[in-house]
């Protein structure tokens, strides 16, 4: 894997050729019989599409600067994007196409929580390996059940830890938790309901929102009523915006804490001043700017920023960076595969040589995988960020 972040770091981007949700990338030309052939599946359309889009961007990005230093093991690297429009029965079919009608190596993706458990069983039983770009902590959970699934983001109890050792630290006691309905938010709540008393939290309110909800005034008028010290928001960017911003309206001053669905910056285009203030934990990417020299992380972080940024507007996200880990992931997996293995053979062995991973510097963390980890994610990943005048800062 060292040899393409090597290589990467110096490249100068070319002209892109990718159309997401039903193309190919290459080498311009389209792959050819000689190629590696991976899958994508990820949200570009639909209500994680804040997420799924830099995902999107950044195997395009990968792809030609892989290919442009020639390719993996004289092979030119070929990614098969299909947009799922955050539609996890979509996802599934495609998930089929691309198992059956593409014959891919190796899937990427999905975006979200809810997409990617709705095709674990399809995986798994098609024996091919996936590494998703999603949270939750039952993707790669129970490890003997997931044998096929690995997974880049930190998980929702990691997040959910970090989140309330900054509440314990602040001598807060009481806190409200608001969750979505969905895969993500289900996930969240489950973590948040259960390490509360680990950390001396008392759960005073207790409420759901659904998808795409676009008020949250009666959840946070139950609330305001409450003795909760702060507020725990557990979705991705478009709803937690409006918390933030209902919050405001209500004027219920208490600290708002989100999750690592946020770590965009439509978030904050979204909420506006409400931001302000919010805390999260994510990883290093949004804060790249504090992270030191000295970090093992910093060549990686710098490099990607400078390199998205180049030719993409809108700034990186951790969503664009989980994309950047899962193809690293699997690019590290092809660099040791054999040659004259079959369709099945190449695909197991590419699942062993990701649970093989050790030391991987990814956006996201350093990653060591095992037989008993498919996440691998040593600690120090997560940094606590902070909204200030609309920007994100390293809460230290």
């Amino acid at each position: 894997m060292q040899k393409y972040l090597k290589r990467a770091a110096t490249l100068i981007l070319a002209v892109a050729v990718l159309a997401v949700g039903s193309a190919s990338c290459g080498d311009g030309d389209g792959a050819t019989a000689e190629s590696y052939k991976v899958g994508a599946l990820l949200s570009t359309t639909g209500g994680a599409s804040n997420l799924g889009v830099p995902e999107a961007n950044t195997v395009e990005m990968m792809v030609e600067q892989i290919n442009a230093a020639g390719g993996i093991n004289g092979r030119l690297l070929e990614v098969i994007v299909y947009n799922d429009e955050t539609d996890a029965a979509k996802c599934a079919n495609l998930a089929n196409r691309l198992i059956e009608q593409d014959e891919v190596l190796a899937i990427i993706g999905p975006t979200t929580s809810g997409n990617s458990l709705a095709i674990i069983e399809t995986v798994t039983s098609a024996q091919i390996p996936l590494v998703s770009c999603a949270a939750s902590a039952d993707i790669i959970e129970p490890v003997e059940e997931r044998y096929w699934v690995f997974k880049t983001p930190q998980t929702d109890r990691q997040v959910v830890a970090e989140i309330y050792t900054y509440l314990q630290s602040e001598g807060i006691t009481k806190i409200a938790i608001m969750t979505a309905t969905s895969s993500f938010g289900t996930g969240g709540k489950k973590y948040l309901e259960s390490e509360a008393g680990d950390f001396g939290l008392t759960i005073v309110a207790n409420q759901v929102f659904d998808e795409g909800a676009t008020s949250m005034i009666s959840q946070l008028t139950v609330i305001k009523g409450t003795d909760a010290e702060a507020v725990v928001c557990w979705a991705i960017d478009p709803e937690s915006a409006v918390v933030a911003m209902d919050m405001q309206t209500l004027q219920i001053d208490l600290p708002l804490l989100c999750s690592h669905g946020i770590a965009n910056m439509d978030f904050i285009a979204a909420a506006g001043d409400a931001a302000n203030g919010v805390i999260f934990p994510a990883g290093k990417l949004p804060v790249v700017s504090y992270v030191p020299q000295t970090d093992p992380q910093w060549e990686v972080l710098t490099t990607y920023k400078a390199d998205y940024e180049s030719r993409y507007t809108g700034g990186v996200s951790t969503f664009g960076g989980h994309a950047y880990d899962a193809l690293s992931m699997v690019v590290i997996a092809l660099e040791d595969l054999e040659e004259g293995l079959s369709l099945a053979e190449s695909r197991a062995a590419i699942r062993d040589n990701l649970e093989s991973i050790s030391g991987f510097v990814g956006t996201g963390g350093i990653f060591t995988m095992s037989p008993t980890d498919h996440l691998g994610m040593q600690p120090g990943s997560l940094a606590l960020i902070e909204i200030v005048d609309g920007e994100w800062t390293w809460k230290q």
